[in-house]
């Protein structure tokens, strides 16, 4: 028996060679649905280490359905404290975040599906975005069951 029970899909991809995640560089996942009846949890998860410098985290999501609908989203996430102290879990050097990307969420078609996620960080007053984004240094996807 599994103890990660609610897990239906779980995957990470590490950005090499040196944590830099480029500006226009979208992190895919693929994964297959069969289940359209019931609602699940989409998560992003990231892992980041001491080299990530800001407080928070935006991101481009894109969800493609099997009939190659997609769906965009704009995302904003809290990394950090007011204090610089990072949120999440703290293993070591790495801390890691799981974050929510849609909740109580049910896919409406059977099929492949690809979620493909990108970062859209600036600085303070840019109006350009980060070219090479450092201290992210996975990217991970987890679709989880509702109990």
């Amino acid at each position: 028996m599994s103890c990660d029970e609610k897990r239906e899909f779980d995957q990470y991809i590490e950005l090499k060679p040196n944590s830099k995640w480029q500006k226009n560089q979208f992190i895919s996942f693929t994964f297959e649905v069969t289940d359209t009846l019931n609602n699940k949890n989409l998560l992003i998860n990231l892992r980041n280490n001491h080299n990530y410098k800001f407080n928070n985290l935006f991101l481009i999501a894109k969800l493609t359905a099997p009939n190659k609908e997609t769906v965009i989203d704009t995302l904003e996430y809290t990394m950090a404290y007011p204090d610089g102290q990072f949120i999440g879990q703290n293993a070591s050097n790495i801390i890691e975040n799981k974050l929510f990307y849609k909740k109580n969420y049910r896919f409406n078609q059977k099929g492949k599906y690809v979620f493909s996620i990108g970062q859209a960080n600036r600085e303070l007053g840019a109006d350009e975005g980060i070219q090479n984004l450092e201290g992210i240094t996975e990217v991970g996807f987890r679709i989880e069951k509702i109990k």
